[in-house]
């Protein structure tokens, strides 16, 4: 296997379960240091904490919460102290809940904005300021099919904040290529995660995993697009977005 992420410090946030987890061993595998972000930590680190580790590779932990300024930069400046550098962001924390616009209450569009766009945007805030001095850095932002299509039932402060990860990276992008930094997206389509099955139940995930032409997709399949994107593949690609939804969507 190709180790060409060999010596990158890569940070992963959201990045103990599901798409994250699968992310951070795909990067792991092709030869980065692991930085793994998530607002609980418990004892499922260690299993992923030994994964990593089995390849060879440094990780660490950081308990943080990615919708809050100051804990942010505390994470950032431990990774600071810890590597001295940090070479890939992947901004995956997100969530979602099974509502629509009439049971859908301020505090839940606020919450949901927050945990998926406002956490990108501090993320990318502070992983920015520690790239364009070293004038190298790989940014991937995780979106979503529904940025594209819309979200099926309900999940429209979903929906609005993985249309605006989109807008943020191709700014983003603009910004950063003066500096040696891609930001780039990848929007992954229906994905065997807890969280599917916690927002659409057994019975709609069978469904929706029957309207897609390859299936219901893995984690896997998300961190090899990720993988690509940070390695030589994504040298000249930024402000762009891969699909990774098995042909749910096609354009």
């Amino acid at each position: 296997m190709s180790l060409e992420l060999n010596g990158k410090i890569a940070l992963v946030t959201g990045a103990l379960r599901g798409i994250g987890k699968g992310i951070a061993l795909v990067l792991a595998e092709k030869g980065a240091d692991i930085v793994l972000n998530d607002k609980t930590v418990g004892k499922e680190s260690d299993a992923l904490v030994n994964q990593i580790k089995a390849m060879g590779r440094n990780v660490i932990v950081i308990k943080a919460d990615v919708t809050i300024k100051d804990e942010v930069k505390r994470m950032f400046e431990t990774i600071e102290q810890g590597f001295g550098r940090l070479d890939i962001l992947i901004n995956n924390a997100g969530s979602s809940q099974n509502k629509n616009i009439f049971e859908m209450e301020l505090e839940d569009w606020q919450y949901i904005i927050d945990t998926n766009l406002t956490s990108a945007f501090l993320c990318s805030k502070e992983a920015m300021r520690i790239m364009r001095t070293q004038l190298f850095g790989r940014i991937i932002c995780i979106s979503s099919v529904v940025a594209e299509r819309g979200a099926i039932l309900g999940h429209v402060h979903y929906a609005a904040t993985k249309s605006g990860i989109l807008g943020m990276t191709k700014t983003l992008a603009r910004t950063g290529a003066p500096y040696g930094i891609t930001v780039n997206a990848v929007a992954p389509g229906i994905i065997e995660t807890e969280l599917l099955f916690k927002t659409h139940g057994i019975e709609g995930v069978e469904k929706l995993s029957a309207s897609v032409p390859l299936g219901l997709g893995k984690p896997r399949h998300v961190g090899l697009a990720v993988a690509f994107l940070c390695g030589e593949g994504g040298d000249y690609l930024t402000g762009t977005t891969i699909d990774v939804n098995g042909g749910f969507n096609m354009r």
